[in-house]
């Protein structure tokens, strides 16, 4: 290992040869600024990386004819420079960039990185970013390094002995941060939504941006929380702080977060230096689905610019512009789906440019590519809502991602999938939002140490109300319907899940069993002609009985009514449905006799 002087350079560069420059955090800009002031020496040079957060210098044009840039991934200036063909862009999924170098599909000749000063017995650790850039320095023929005592030392397989290293610099100066980003009303409103999605025990992949950190701002009331995810951010500091990330129930590396790179504040930098916890392997580990697939209930959450009705998901375009890259999105959403209890979740907003442009298209646009398929994605969800897509029909999800859709773009959405004949002729309406819930429209609901989630009915749970209704035996039947009907057929319940929310009211508890939602109880109110009044009417599964799901079912709907105006609510109950009774009692809802001989009324007001 010998310092690097200004006429070093021709020993260790010759013309033609392809060199890794570290990625992010850690990118040696100090290193590399002298390197491009011999670049006059140099022709024909390839240099790839995979990001970087600060300055591309390497992407002036005055450089042209000494080398030219090939990115993994495009960051903004070497975005600029693909779209103007004065650089390229390689798309690789992040865990087989490495397999480029080591297979000498793209052998790297020179590798420039950043380490921390060797330890005592020689070794440099990687510190924040080791990415692709272990597997690449590894195969180079030289190493070239920054060695800066403020980069913070990590753990993990990230160590480089300096008998590697062929020649280096000293710095002394603070690597590059990113500041936090402030949360808006939308992303806080995602993350709560996402949030339920999330139980005690799951293993978590978030990266950088307001999404994620909406996610993990929601997730305070979580116990015993892992973490696998390709990049470590600031997000994760507080639910350390809090107790909520243990990391002893992932089933791999239990007691220990694994991460191949650190983007962030000061703040993060210094939570990972020479923190034993957390550990930063290679992507070639960290983002292989099969290692993935090993974290118990491991939960995927990235982003998409686009989503279509059938669920096709694009990430790496804009417009027909490349935009980002691959990266790792389809490495976790796969590894999640092969872990046990796992769901791999896009999250995005329902709108862009400033609400002009629907996020949830019909069609994807010309040009944009499709980064995750139509089998791939277990949930989207908006700040609208949370819509399934493993196991449904193109034409139920269809249904479902409309209902997350903005309001504005909705019926549009209809349209153009009824012309395109993937939902039939009866499905007309699209569903408003039930603004009298308060800002999540999914409600969770603890109860005996169960997850049971209370919303609105929507035009999606068409087949869950069939499964419901023939759930029920026969005296159950009789209760509600006052006979005992034998079937309920497609139109049939179609129109009971697609009631005006405006109007009336249609709610529903549910019980996820894996990513199907199994309804136990449905409460409505129809509001009679006069306006001012309207009739309330529940079912309960009957395995569900001892739970209290048609108080809650009736409070909701109290509260609701009580906010429309309305004046009173009533109920037609059979004498002999003592369970029930019990239930409109309680709410302090009187007794009066009917027609019907078999039947009494029940009536609040509400003023």
């Amino acid at each position: 290992m010998e310092e690097l002087t200004g006429n070093s350079w021709v020993k260790y560069v010759k013309n033609g040869y392809r060199i890794l420059l570290g990625s992010g955090a850690a990118c040696p800009y100090t290193l590399i600024d002298r390197f491009l002031e011999a670049a006059r020496y140099f022709t024909d040079l390839e240099l790839v990386y995979l990001l970087t957060i600060g300055k591309t210098p390497w992407t002036d044009p005055k450089y042209e004819h000494n080398f030219r840039v090939n990115s993994f991934f495009l960051d903004q200036g070497t975005r600029d420079a693909v779209r103007s063909g004065k650089a390229d862009y390689t798309p690789c999924f992040l865990s087989e960039i490495p397999a480029l170098f080591t297979e000498n599909v793209l052998p790297i000749d020179v590798a420039f990185v950043q380490v921390t000063p060797p330890d005592a017995q020689g070794y440099c650790s990687l510190g924040v970013a080791v990415d692709i850039v272990m597997d690449a320095a590894k195969s180079a023929k030289y190493i070239i390094a920054q060695i800066n005592d403020q980069l913070p030392r990590t753990f993990g397989q990230c160590y480089l002995h300096k008998d590697e290293i062929a020649a280096f610099i000293r710095v002394s100066e603070p690597i590059p941060t990113v500041p936090v980003v402030e949360l808006d009303e939308i992303t806080l409103q995602i993350g709560k939504y996402v949030s339920l999605l999330i139980e005690d025990g799951c293993t978590l992949q978030a990266g950088i941006g307001k999404i994620p950190d909406a996610v993990l701002n929601k997730l305070t009331g979580h116990n015993d929380l892992g973490v696998h995810t390709e990049m470590f951010s600031d997000g994760l500091l507080n639910l350390y702080r809090n107790g909520n990330i243990t990391n002893r129930l992932k089933g791999i590396h239990e007691g220990k977060t694994i991460a191949s790179f650190c983007i962030g504040s000061r703040e993060v930098y210094d939570f990972v230096d020479n923190n034993p916890h957390v550990e930063f392997h290679g992507t070639a580990y960290v983002n292989n689905p099969s290692v993935i697939a090993q974290n118990s209930k491991m939960i995927s959450i990235t982003s998409a610019t686009q989503v279509d009705l059938t669920g096709q998901i694009v990430s790496d375009s804009v417009a027909g512009q490349f935009y980002s890259g691959l990266g790792g999105q389809v490495d976790f959403i796969r590894g999640a789906g092969m872990s046990r209890g796992g769901r791999s979740i896009i999250a995005l907003p329902s709108t862009a440019k400033n609400g002009t442009v629907s996020r949830i298209v019909s069609v994807i646009s010309q040009g944009a590519g499709v980064g995750a398929t139509r089998g791939d994605i277990h949930y989207v969800v908006t700040e609208y809502g949370i819509a399934t897509l493993r196991g449904r029909s193109i034409r139920e999800r269809v249904m479902e991602l409309i209902q997350i859709a903005h309001p504005d773009f909705r019926e549009q959405l209809l349209d153009d999938m009824q012309k395109s004949y993937k939902v039939p002729a009866y499905q007309r309406d699209t569903p408003s939002p039930v603004r009298e819930l308060g800002d999540t429209e999914i409600i969770r609901l603890d109860i005996q140490g169960e997850d049971y989630f209370l919303r609105p009915l929507h035009p999606s749970d068409q087949r869950r109300l069939q499964t419901f209704f023939y759930s029920h035996d026969q005296a159950t039947l009789f209760q509600r319907y006052r006979n005992e009907p034998k079937k309920m057929g497609t139109a049939q319940a179609y129109r009971l899940v697609n009631t005006d929310l405006t109007r009336d009211m249609a709610l529903c508890i549910v019980e996820r069993q894996g990513p199907r939602e199994v309804i136990q109880a449905v409460g409505r109110y129809y509001v009679l002609e006069d306006g001012g009044e309207a009739e309330v009417a529940f079912v309960v599964h009957e395995s569900m009985r001892d739970k209290g799901f048609a108080s809650l079912l009736l409070e909701r709907l109290i509260d609701v009514a009580r906010q429309r105006k309305l004046n009173f609510l009533t109920a037609n109950v059979r004498f002999d449905n003592l369970s029930m009774r019990r239930v409109f009692e309680k709410y302090q809802f009187t007794v009066q006799t009917s027609e019907d001989p078999s039947e009494l009324v029940y009536r609040l007001p509400l003023e």
